[in-house]
């Protein structure tokens, strides 16, 4: 009877993780495929809406939604710079049940450049869903 309930336990939990794991690469796809429409304000809709959300880049460190959006449209204030995301997820780990670490490496195909970089991100699932708390780009 122990060895049933340890190996039901053990599925339920792949389950929720395996369940988690989905959830968190179709926000993130989601926020893809609305940078690749040139819409900043649905790709920041996967951000957590508040001050506190922390943004780190090379330009430095960041708090805030708003700041992070107003950020993202001074560097690219148009579909020509933004130009095409693609995004190579390398490990989701889950943390608990409401937290997950992403890693990743990001490239954006312009006319007239391909910059490229690691990301690391710490999502938090809130009732509305996963969303970015912690955002590290290089």
């Amino acid at each position: 009877m122990k060895k049933i309930i340890l190996f039901t336990t053990l599925l339920f939990i792949s389950f929720t993780s395996f369940s988690q794991e989905k959830e968190i690469k179709a926000l993130l796809e989601k926020q893809r495929l609305d940078w690749n429409t040139g819409d900043v304000t649905a790709y920041m809709q996967g951000y957590w809406k508040s001050d506190s959300l922390l943004f780190v880049s090379t330009s430095g460190i960041d708090y805030g939604w708003q700041k992070t959006l107003e950020a993202y449209q001074k560097f690219y204030p148009n579909k020509a710079t933004m130009g095409y995301l693609t995004f190579d997820i390398k490990k989701i780990k889950m943390i608990d049940e409401t937290h997950a670490f992403v890693l990743g490496t990001w490239n954006i195909k312009t006319e007239k450049d391909n910059p490229q970089g690691y990301f690391t991100l710490l999502l938090e699932k809130f009732k509305d869903g996963w969303k970015v708390v912690v955002d590290h780009t290089s």
